[in-house]
């Protein structure tokens, strides 16, 4: 597996690297436990070194399972997790305050295993506090050696340059794929600018892009996508044209549609690192296989003008949900 390294900062990880929340939340119930850290393992023995999780999956349940499956590897693996959302009365709360992070970054510490948070995330922007206060509380975790470096969640350009200007930014997460490429208009050319890596969530589209979800396809109410507008029947079917067009240039690649859709995405910038999920070993194995996908300059411009004149069918999120309202802050 090849090595990525982070914008600027010097965090070198591989270039795939592995979300686990779906092994315990948003996608229906929990998975076993020994079979997820089976496949934690397994991920690292094919070269995996960057782990994505938070204290809200589950919560924390998430952050037990990595913590207890990267145990023995403390020091060859790099760990992510997040703070700023709260679970209150069965909903999620936005909370960065400056107490409410450092209680959350002790609990972080004690779930992972480890002395030190190699990037630990804001998971949304905190509206109520003002960014600037929260850069300078990692300021200080930073000094505390308590973390090594900070990442922002689906924030807007305007907050991500003013927490950088307080203490630099090293990594920012979004959704972005095939299907989602919205970060192309502001995200990438500001991420680029700064020396901010970039690490895409749901690069497959939730699933969408591997070609194996049809419009008959039904969803738990424990899975996220069941209220989602685009995985409503209408929208998977308006949406095949996509699928399609990822089928055939995985048949003339040699390879299958999720490797395409997440070797597209490693081809737009060489400080990219997708963090696709699963509970299988064979995804995991065909997910890991895209890095092996070379798409040309040539064959990436010839993709990219085709995508552009695909109109895709339903939001990522209900309009006017908590979900939809606390992206690009």
């Amino acid at each position: 597996m090849q090595k990525r390294t982070l914008g600027k900062s010097g965090l070198e990880v591989s270039t795939i690297g592995l979300g686990c929340m779906g092994m315990s939340h948003g996608y229906g119930p929990a998975a076993d436990k020994k079979e997820m850290i089976s496949l934690i393992h397994a991920a690292i023995d094919r070269g995996v070194t960057f782990f994505d999780t938070a204290e809200v999956y589950g919560p924390y349940i998430n952050e037990e399972l990595v913590g207890e499956a990267l145990a023995p590897y403390k020091g060859k693996v790099v760990i992510a997790t997040k703070f700023g959302i709260q679970m209150k009365d069965g909903k999620q709360v936005l909370d960065s305050k400056p107490e409410t992070i450092r209680k959350s970054v002790e609990g972080s510490l004690k779930r992972l295993q480890v002395e030190t948070i190699d990037l630990y995330y804001q998971h949304r922007v905190d509206p109520d506090v003002p960014i600037e206060e929260v850069a300078g509380v990692i300021q200080d975790l930073i000094k505390e050696g308590k973390i090594r470096n900070w990442g922002l969640s689906e924030a807007g350009v305007e907050t991500i340059r003013r927490a950088h200007a307080v203490q630099p930014v090293t990594a920012v997460q979004s959704e972005y794929s095939m299907m989602w490429r919205s970060p192309e208009e502001e995200l990438l050319p500001a991420l680029e600018e700064l020396g901010i890596g970039f690490v895409p969530f749901s690069p497959l589209g939730k699933g969408f892009l591997t070609g194996t979800i049809h419009k008959n396809a039904t969803f738990a109410e424990s899975d996220f996508r069941s209220i989602v507008p685009r995985f409503q029947p209408e929208n998977i079917e308006a949406n095949q044209v996509l699928v399609d067009l990822i089928k055939k240039v995985a048949a003339s690649k040699n390879a299958t549609s999720a490797q395409i859709a997440l070797a597209w995405v490693l081809a737009q910038k060489p400080w990219i690192v997708p963090i696709p999920g699963t509970r299988k070993l064979e995804r995991l194995e065909e997910n890991l296989g895209a890095a092996d996908v070379e798409l040309t300059p040539e064959e990436l411009k010839d993709l990219n003008d085709v995508l552009s004149k695909i109109k895709i069918s339903g939001d990522r999120y209900q309009a006017g949900s908590d979900y939809a309202n606390r992206t690009g802050k």
